[in-house]
């Protein structure tokens, strides 16, 4: 038989077969879900200085925007790749590594190990319970403690579904915005336990007591040990929470000088049932050196939200900062802020 006419009947008997399945109302079946998905998260604003009487500065801009690439692979295997494209200190836009790390999950162990570029303890938690990552990073992020992410190694454990969950990592201690630093290294901590169950049975829901602690060397030398407790009541409709912070860093150069400081943050989320709309509002209380009497910052924040989509979010709100000292002019300038700002994902 000629190769062309083999061809043929091999066409022939592939047409035949779909034909039989189709008449018997089968359907091939449809080829698997791929292991890698791909994301994005999307903050923008509009923000108007209400102190900034010389150039009534006012504009819109993205603020932040994330790419993500996840994979979830057989075996417990995890693995994500994110993009941070933020703002320059000139106004144009750069882009860096904000997370690289693969997640290995042992059969049906209450233990996660991570490696590579991977979530600190803290942040990411707060962010979470806050949930208005848009408005501006929370308060121990915001005064230049911690970041999101860094250099490293990492143990995420939950037990009796996130009744008690916890993470624990050895990192780099320069963040993932300022490079690996020298050989010093940063030891950090997390634990979160639910005293009192609510609808919401997530890792950051229900009444909890949450701990965290971090000591380290930074690149300048000195040493860093931070102490943080928290009090939070979360459930679907509501949000409350209560923080204090006490810092200790030192420098070694010329002398030894130690700064001790105290940091409070009271923040509250209310969603209103019969609507996609919600109120918030936060305090952040900021003593860099603890009993220096001119240096403590107050920061307000209050203002409302709606979901016009579940992929998109709509906030309005003041953002106004009280210096006990004299502020400098540019802190004068951008102490009071009106801003206009979204979130969405795809």
């Amino acid at each position: 038989m000629h190769a062309r006419q083999i061809r043929s009947l091999s066409v022939v008997v592939v047409l035949s077969m779909l034909g039989v399945r189709a008449a018997s109302g089968q359907t091939p079946a449809p080829p698997p879900p791929s292991p890698i998905t791909v994301g994005g998260l999307v903050y923008t604003q509009f923000l108007y200085q209400l102190n900034d009487t010389a150039n009534h500065l006012n504009r819109f801009e993205v603020t932040r925007a994330y790419i993500n690439v996840i994979g979830k692979f057989s075996g417990g295997l995890y693995t994500r790749v994110t993009a941070d494209i933020f703002n320059n200190v000139d106004s144009s836009r750069a882009y860096r590594l904000k997370y690289a790390y693969a997640a290995y999950t042992p059969g049906k162990s209450p233990l996660t190990f991570k490696l590579g570029l991977i979530h600190t303890p803290w942040v990411d938690w707060e962010e979470t319970l806050w949930d208005y990552r848009m408005q501006g990073q929370i308060a121990m992020e915001r005064n230049g403690y911690i970041a999101s992410a860094d250099f490293g190694a990492g143990i995420d454990g939950k037990w009796g579904r996130d009744k008690v969950n916890m993470q624990v990592t050895l990192v780099d201690g320069e963040n993932y915005n300022r490079g690996t630093g020298d050989q010093g290294k940063d030891l950090m901590g997390r634990v979160s336990a639910r005293l009192m169950d609510t609808d919401d049975s997530s890792r950051v829901g229900g009444l909890r007591l949450s701990l965290y602690g971090q000591y380290g060397k930074p690149t300048s030398g000195g040493e860093r040990r931070y102490f943080l407790t928290m009090l939070s009541y979360r459930s679907k409709q509501a949000t409350l929470a209560a923080e204090m912070a006490l810092t200790h860093d030192t420098v070694t150069a010329p002398v030894r000088v130690p700064t001790n400081g105290h940091l409070y943050s009271v923040f509250g989320v209310y969603k209103f049932k019969v609507s996609k709309a919600a109120v918030l509002g936060r305090v952040d209380i900021f003593n860099p050196q603890a009993g220096n009497g001119t240096d403590q910052q107050i920061r307000y924040i209050g203002g409302a939200s709606y979901q016009i989509h579940p992929n998109w979010r709509l906030l309005v709100d003041l953002d106004i900062v009280d210096y006990q000292g004299t502020p400098t002019a540019a802190q004068e300038a951008a102490r009071s802020q009106a801003l206009f700002q979204t979130q969405f994902t795809f």
